[in-house]
């Protein structure tokens, strides 16, 4: 599929979660390419009137910079007690509605955001979905840096194959906007993605890993339909 056409699909899909916020609701904002494109349509309706007194919870600085950027007003989790909607992306989709997220270094605060929303919204590309978690993409696992060692060997133990994440244009490792490093681990087979989850955040120097089970309630999939762009839900 060509990038036009993925562009196509992120933005078709990215319009249609945008267009389900309404004027007063807190969002939870994603991290991501498809997530950019929904901040810069909620700016857009914010600008031309059709939205109005709406707050922003950034799951990462780069969702903190967009939303600056379109003019979306921000707050953070001490300054609301509850989030009506978090629109997010992810990796890879499975048919249950579990998904495999952090590519972008931020599922630790996606989780957090995320979970706390009433409706959590996914967006994706049809490229992402899969018949079983973990078919085309690593398990991403944020870790202390001192623990990156330790806990490798027991994921090795797991049976994972964990793999430090590199920077691009950048020497040197990853670094997430707290300060931890990402394992990115390789398993053959996950049966049951919930156990894992918890198995996994039980490693001693594990902050948070990018299983995300029984957490969405929306999953809107763009995709190209006789050449055109298209938006489905997930039933």
């Amino acid at each position: 599929m060509s990038d036009n056409a993925i562009q196509q699909m992120k933005q078709a899909v990215a319009k249609a979660a945008a267009d389900r916020v309404k004027s007063g609701m807190v969002v939870g904002l994603g991290t991501g390419s498809t997530t950019a494109f929904v901040i810069q349509f909620l700016g857009d309706r914010l600008r031309n009137g059709e939205l109005s007194n709406i707050a922003g919870v950034p799951t990462s600085f780069q969702a903190s910079v967009l939303a600056k950027k379109h003019g979306i007003p921000l707050v953070t989790l001490d300054d609301v007690e509850k989030l009506d909607i978090a629109i997010d992306g992810a990796d890879e989709v499975d048919p249950a509605k579990n998904l495999i997220k952090g590519g972008g270094a931020a599922h630790t605060r996606e989780k957090i955001v995320d979970s706390l929303a009433e409706q959590f919204l996914v967006v994706v590309d049809s490229s992402k979905l899969v018949q079983k978690l973990g078919s085309t993409f690593p398990v991403p696992v944020e870790v202390l840096p001192l623990a990156v060692t330790p806990v490798s060997r027991a994921l090795q133990a797991l049976g994972g194959r964990p793999e430090l994440r590199m920077g691009v244009k950048k020497d040197g490792p990853v670094v997430t906007d707290q300060g931890n490093l990402i394992l990115d681990v390789k398993f053959d087979d996950i049966p049951n993605p919930a156990e894992l989850e918890k198995t996994l955040n039980n490693i001693p120097g594990v902050v948070e890993n990018g299983l995300f089970v029984n957490l969405a309630d929306v999953i809107l999939i763009g995709e190209i339909v006789d050449g055109q762009p298209c938006v489905r839900e997930m039933r």
